[in-house]
């Protein structure tokens, strides 16, 4: 159970004021590794930072917002200033900000979708990765989602980005694990009981068509995303790469 230490590595968590993000970051923090959360709500990100530090590990909050690029290199700048290097690299913020037919999608609509989800998480990735290849050794996690291997209706902006942005891990898997050391995997969740789906789980007609097309006929939970992460994160992933881990109660069995 060592290989789950992460004792002395630094990781940057994106999205973590709550849900899935959160989690994450508080896993890390618990298995001893230094933790930037990032989020645009400050203080509950704030909060999330001294819960870590309560754990005994070190932590510091950035108020980012991944549409302006500016936020994303000072994230980075400012991890590497105050912990002297970046070793993991979670993209878990993402948006989905309306449900529309295609036909009824505006430029700006999608451009503003692609800006958080898969912009952001391609200069996040290229900015950490190159602190990651200074120490020969990176674990890089992108959260995906199952709307990126098959159609989500009505959210073709969420579902093209979320694909977009598993082919970027294969590409960076491919360039980066042989040379520097570095894992690029994602993490594709179906519907997880977080704030964010929190309308979806209300409406009991949309979430009983949900429930009805999963299996395990019940919605995930943050923990089981986190399970995953600390894999990828951690030594026992050492010869995983590339790699797409559904965790969606067997919705892609279907």
């Amino acid at each position: 159970m060592d290989r789950f230490d992460l004792k002395n590595k630094v990781a940057v968590v994106t999205g973590a004021s709550r849900g899935i993000g959160k989690a994450i970051a508080l896993a890390f923090g618990e298995t001893g590794a230094k933790v930037a959360v990032a989020a645009r709500k400050t203080k509950l990100l704030e909060e999330v930072a001294e819960e870590i530090k309560a754990t005994g590990s070190e932590a510091f909050a950035v108020t980012c917002d991944l549409s302006r690029d500016t936020d994303l290199f000072h994230l980075i700048e400012e991890t590497v200033e105050r912990f002297g290097k970046i070793d993991i690299l979670v993209n878990n913020a993402g948006i989905s900000p309306f449900l529309v037919k295609s036909e009824e999608v505006t430029k700006e609509m999608f451009e503003e979708v692609i800006q958080v989800n898969l912009l952001a998480p391609f200069l996040l990735c290229r900015e950490a990765g190159k602190s990651m290849m200074k120490n020969n050794w990176g674990r890089i996690i992108n959260i995906a989602s199952v709307g990126g291997v098959v159609g989500f209706q009505r959210q073709i902006a969420y579902s093209a980005t979320k694909g977009a942005l598993i082919q970027m891990t294969r590409v960076l898997a491919i360039e980066w694990s042989k040379k520097y050391n570095i894992t690029v995997n994602a993490i594709a969740p179906s519907y997880i009981a977080t704030d964010l789906t929190e309308g979806v789980r209300a409406s009991e007609k949309i979430s009983q068509n949900l429930l009805q097309r999963t299996p395990m006929g019940r919605f995930g939970e943050t923990e089981e995303i986190v399970t995953a992460a600390m894999y990828f994160a951690s030594e026992y992933s050492s010869y995983t790469t590339g790699t797409v881990l559904t965790v969606d109660g067997g919705w892609m069995a279907y």
